[in-house]
């Protein structure tokens, strides 16, 4: 492990990796290593890496060291044409992630899976997966024969398959003119129960007029009767004097 001028030291087997320095432990010629609280030297002087108790500076502090990381990656991916996915949740379980334009994250996940050998899916999520494909598949094969069926991409096909495809067609062609027809006797149904209610209505307003006049006839022949009635009583019996004291002057 070689030290940098910068004060980093630069691990072999990381390539162009900086860490952060170490601080010797005893006297020369002791082994080297990470105190238990580690430093980082800032611009102001060293901050000691633990986690940061007042909760306005932690939330302070991950949204610039989130940015700051978040840059890097973009950074790295531009630069180097790697292949890049950072994934970050806060305290508050808020996700923050990011991935190089060329690639996708599950597409990284499943190369970290192949390289380094760890399962990070068990058996439930991989007969998920599977069912996905096949239902993805099917959905693939039911587009190119819904194709198949408009005339479409059809120069390819064998003669069997035109054979399958004009009979599929006849079928379908024969199910759509019975279903037309069961359409067609529901709607002749429908237009004679129609003609039947009409039929029925019109009669029942008819029975309603009869009605109706023959009231308005039996309330003219009593007007006309009580008339007659009227004129063949006496005068005097029709006529009442408003003042008795007159009869008894005259």
């Amino acid at each position: 492990m070689a030290l940098t001028p910068t004060g980093h030291h630069k691990d072999p087997h990381h390539h162009g990796l900086l860490l952060p320095s170490v601080q010797r432990r005893g006297e020369e010629g002791s082994s080297l290593g990470f105190s238990c609280s580690e430093e980082v030297e800032m611009g102001r002087g060293k901050i000691e890496i633990k986690r940061i108790e007042n909760s306005s500076n932690r939330q302070v502090t991950f949204a610039k060291r989130r940015a700051g990381l978040l840059k890097k990656a973009r950074e790295i991916g531009v630069l180097c044409d790697a292949e890049v996915g950072v994934v970050i949740f806060s305290s508050a379980g808020k996700l923050y992630d990011f991935w190089t334009p060329k690639t996708t994250l599950p597409r990284i996940l499943e190369k970290y899976q192949t390289n380094s050998g760890k399962i990070l899916w068990d058996e439930k999520h991989k007969s998920i997966s599977a069912e996905i494909d096949r239902v993805k598949k099917e959905n693939d094969n039911m587009q190119i024969e819904l194709r198949h069926m408009k005339g479409e991409d059809i120069n390819s096909l064998q003669p069997k398959e035109l054979i399958a495809i004009e009979e599929a067609l006849q079928n379908g062609q024969t199910n759509l003119r019975e279903k037309m027809m069961d359409h067609w006797k529901m709607h002749r149904r429908t237009e004679k129960m129609l003609e039947e209610e009409h039929k029925l209505l019109v009669l029942r307003m008819h029975q309603q007029e009869v009605e109706l006049s023959g009231g308005m006839r039996e309330m003219d022949l009593g007007y006309q009767q009580s008339r007659d009635l009227a004129a063949q009583m006496p005068f005097t019996f029709r006529v009442q004097p408003s003042h008795p004291n007159l009869q008894e002057d005259k």
